[in-house]
């Protein structure tokens, strides 16, 4: 089931969305809508660059249990 988790491992993390955002090329507005909730379903390739970055795979960033 989809459940993002990206805010909760980015502040784990103590990244900052301007930080995901400058290393991966997706815009902090983008970013900002996952976290939130208001866009979902992103392609693949960008779960793939956000998980990367993260150090996760697109498994734990986008699809867990809650």
């Amino acid at each position: 089931m989809y459940h993002n988790r990206m805010k909760e491992i980015r502040k784990e993390k103590g990244l900052t969305l301007t930080e995901i955002a400058s290393k991966t090329g997706i815009s902090i507005g983008y970013l900002s809508h996952l976290e939130k909730g208001t866009r979902k379903n992103p392609s693949i390739e960008m779960m793939d660059k956000i998980s990367k970055y993260l150090d996760k795979s697109v498994s734990d960033v986008f699809f867990t249990d809650k």
